[in-house]
């Protein structure tokens, strides 16, 4: 209980707690009064003062002012809780009067309120008759007690958002029962609060007009967030087309800083033109749709823009297709590019889309099926395109032609190519290979491979030729690679080298094969040789070689790089070519000795004959002179055989000393201007005896105007003349012989022709050696030298001799001078 206390002659209540503070209060005062009678002394008896009475008055004094002031504050603040006290007597009875008045309101109408704090269970208040749902745990009710599952389940997301968001909700609902009623959610001061209340008649239509209401409004809400957030310009007007909403993608295109600057500054995105076209469609309430230029982001942009009318206005929205009309623009010139390419392809390529029908082909599938263009543009089916080809048959042969159409259509379905061989009728063959499009339908590519099978044939049975004809080869042959490993070898390598197939099957390299190879031949050098040209790189170029093995063998090798970088070494066993030819190149030597020993005997021999030669036809020559003295008639028959016996033997010394000049290159021509004519007559002359005494004519053909040309003239009248004398031994009595010249543009041509026995085939290459003759049934007998003397003579000239003649029907000598010609030297003759 408080107790009084006097303070200043008045009494005053104070609790218990503040007796202490009130008997130091009064303590105080009364020392203050106990010290205050000196105070009225002369300021002299305070100095007389000691020093700790000073301090101990000091002290007293600050305690007394502390006192007192605390005393005031209590007693304000006693004053003032007590006001508070009674004011809050007052609120609480204002409070309980209210929350009555509150609960006689909610529990007017049939209701349940739930409350939920940050955690626990939730507090019900409420009409507990009309709902009962059961609480967990964890503060989540049950309501899947008395609702639907389903509306169970909403109702418990919606308040699960409503304690984790403050997100409120108006559901309508309706409970097992068939009782409408309205839940509400808010969130009201820090806690969730659920309104459960029933609902009938025109409440439960207002109750669901709410419900439709808020979800009008949130979708909405939801509606004008997509819109603000698309990337797209949207905008809406009003009747007099003013901007009346812009979403932040239009603001980004005009470069306002909000939708507010841009709506309230009217900032358009087309210019003026362009709006002229948004105008008209707003004139005449119609909708707009088309593409429109704008500077978007301070670059020129192509929009296609819809603008139509909507309840109070039009509404809009900008396409940016910019990149999508370049990409398509690309994707014209790229698929341009594509056809063209395609149609200079030798491939046919055949395109159809998923409805079945042709889109593209190139001018090689046309031509593969010989189809008209008009036709394929018309976009035929592809069932029907295969139904015209085998009409035509030109398509291969098939059992059930409809299962191989249906299995050539998977490819529609498909997701990896498929590959075929068609076999056609006109003995084409064709690789088809159906190509899935990612889009739909499917590519057909037709590759001719009629060729390159043929080829491949052609290759195979090229290889096997090859390999046979290897084989069968005497020559040792040996492939090596460019790594320097062997490829293929035949029988003969194996027996030459005496090697194992065994050990030529591993595919040895050639440093292996040249150890096993230098058994039968150990010469370092050209083993080394052969590996270099196996293995080398550079200065490929083929190699050859003989050797001589240990077993006195000769064989000739060679090294022949491939196209491929292979090198191809062959080896020949040439010892009995070898041994051969060491005999014919000794015999040769002999010959060629023999004929030079038998040149030089004759040489020699008739030089020594012409000198006694010359004194008897000198001798005979006297004897026949009368000055000398008469002969018998027997004598002069013996000297005239005398005489011709030796001008014939002059004649054939003086041709063997020609040729003896011409071998030994001594012989130099005379060379001037030759009358044709006169020479011709002057040839035929010296056998005119020989002509008459055998009653054969000579025609001589030569144009009056054929004049001359430059050679040596007592060499040209020579070679008519031996030309002259074997066509008249050879002519038969009473035949005729013919002598023509004829002037060519860089010739003169001369021809005996006679119609004797001829000459055989098998002495036509003899004919112009030495003392080659044949009297072929007649009576002519000759040295067989005179046709050797004829080519000599030509040939020194620089001309040509050609013989044709036929057994029974005559020869034709022909001899051709150059008009202009020096004089040519000639090889040597054989006598042989």
């Amino acid at each position: 209980m408080p107790e009084t206390i006097r303070v200043n002659g008045r009494r005053r209540s104070c609790p218990r707690r503040g007796r202490f503070l009130a008997a130091a209060l009064g303590l105080s005062l009364s020392a203050a009064a106990a010290n205050a009678a000196p105070l009225d002394a002369p300021l002299a008896t305070l100095a007389s003062l000691s020093q700790q009475e000073i301090t101990a008055l000091t002290l007293t004094l600050g305690l007394l002012c502390f006192s007192v002031v605390t005393a005031i504050m209590l007693v304000r603040n006693r004053a003032r809780a007590a006001q508070a006290e009674s004011a809050a007597r007052d609120a609480m009875s204002d409070l309980r009067a209210t929350y009555e008045r509150t609960r006689a309101l909610l529990m007017s109408e049939p209701q349940v309120l739930i409350a939920w704090d940050s955690g626990g269970a939730p507090e019900i208040v409420g009409d507990g008759n009309l709902i009962v749902p059961g609480a967990a745990s964890d503060g989540v009710l049950a309501f899947a007690s008395w609702l639907e599952p389903g509306v169970a389940a909403d109702l418990d997301a919606a308040v699960a958002h409503l304690r984790s968001e403050g997100r409120g909700f108006t559901m309508a609902l309706q409970s097992l029962a068939g009782q409408p009623i309205e839940a509400t959610g808010r969130a009201v001061g820090g806690r969730a609060v659920l309104r459960l209340r029933e609902v009938s008649g025109s409440k439960a239509d207002l109750a669901e007009l709410s419900t439709r209401y808020q979800h009008v409004l949130t979708t909405l809400g939801s509606l004008r967030d997509l819109v603000d957030a698309l990337p797209t310009p949207v905008w809406m007007r009003d009747d007099s087309g003013l901007l009346t909403f812009v979403n932040t993608a239009y603001v980004r295109a005009v470069g306002a800083r909000d939708a507010s600057e841009a709506v309230d500054n009217a900032i358009e995105m087309f210019d003026r033109a362009e709006r002229d076209r948004l105008d008209a469609a707003r004139d005449g309430k119609t909708s707009f749709t088309g593409r429109l230029h704008a500077v978007a982001g301070q670059q020129r942009r192509l929009f296609d823009v819809v603008d139509a009318p909507s309840g109070r206005g039009r509404a809009g929205i900008a396409l940016d297709v910019t990149d999508v009309a370049a990409m398509r623009s690309e994707l014209a010139r790229l698929t341009e590019a594509h056809r063209r390419i395609l149609d200079r392809l030798a491939t046919g390529v055949a395109v159809f889309g998923a409805d079945h029908r042709l889109a593209f082909y190139n001018v090689a599938y046309r031509a593969l099926w010989d189809l008209d263009a008009g036709y394929l543009d018309q976009g035929p089916t592809d069932g029907g395109l295969l139904d015209r080809l085998r009409e035509a048959n030109r398509l291969p042969e098939q059992a059930n032609f409809r299962q191989w159409k249906q299995q050539l259509h998977e490819g529609y379905r498909a997701l990896d190519p498929a590959e075929q061989m068609w076999h056609l009728p006109d003995g084409r063959a064709l690789r088809v290979v159906v190509v899935p499009n990612p889009q739909g339908g499917v590519t057909y590519l037709f590759e001719d491979v009629t060729e390159s099978l043929e080829q491949n044939r052609r290759y195979a049975s090229l290889i096997k030729v090859q390999s046979e004809t290897l084989d069968h080869l005497s020559e040792a042959v040996a492939v090596f690679a460019s790594d320097g490993r062997m490829r293929l070898h035949n029988p003969a390598f194996e027996t030459m080298w005496k090697l194992t197939p065994d050990a030529l099957a591993q595919r040895p390299h050639i440093e292996a094969v040249a150890a096993w190879c230098q058994a039968q031949h150990d010469d370092p050098a050209l083993w080394r040789q052969l590996r270099t040209a196996v293995t080398g790189i550079d200065n490929r170029a083929a190699t050859t070689a003989t050797i001589e093995r240990r077993d006195g063998s000769v064989i000739d090798w060679a090294a022949v790089p491939l196209p491929d970088g292979a090198t191809m070494l062959t080896f020949k066993d040439v010892t009995d070519t070898v041994n051969v030819e060491r005999a014919l190149r000794e015999r040769n030597e002999a010959l060629v000795a023999a004929d030079s020993v038998k040149i030089d005997f004759v040489h020699h021999v008739s030089y020594e004959l012409r000198s006694p030669l010359t004194n008897i036809i000198g001798f005979a020559h006297f004897l026949n002179d009368p000055a000398f003295g008469p002969l018998t008639e027997k004598q002069r028959e013996y000297l005239s055989y005398i005489t011709v016996s030796t001008n014939s033997l002059l004649a054939i010394i003086n041709n063997i000393l020609d040729l003896a000049t011409i071998d030994a290159g001594a012989m130099t021509l005379n060379l001037g201007a030759v009358d044709i004519r006169a020479t011709m007559e002057a040839a035929a002359e010296g056998i005119q005896d020989r002509l008459v005494a055998n009653a054969i004519q000579l025609d001589i053909q030569a144009p009056a105007s054929i004049g001359s040309f430059t050679a040596d003239a007592s060499r040209v009248r020579q070679v008519l003349f031996n030309l002259l004398s074997n066509a008249a031994g050879f002519s038969p009595p009473n035949d005729i012989i013919v002598l023509k010249a004829e002037r060519r543009p860089d010739a003169i041509v001369f021809s005996v022709t006679d119609r004797g026995p001829g000459i055989p085939d098998d002495f036509k290459g003899k004919a112009f050696d030495w003392f080659e003759t044949r009297s072929q049934g007649s009576e002519h007998r000759g040295a067989g030298l005179g046709l050797t003397l004829v080519r000599s003579f030509v040939e020194l000239h620089g001309g040509t001799v050609t013989l044709d003649s036929t057994v029974g029907r005559g020869t034709t000598v022909t001899c051709s001078f150059p008009l202009e010609q020096a004089a040519q030297p000639l090889p040597r003759q054989s006598a042989a």
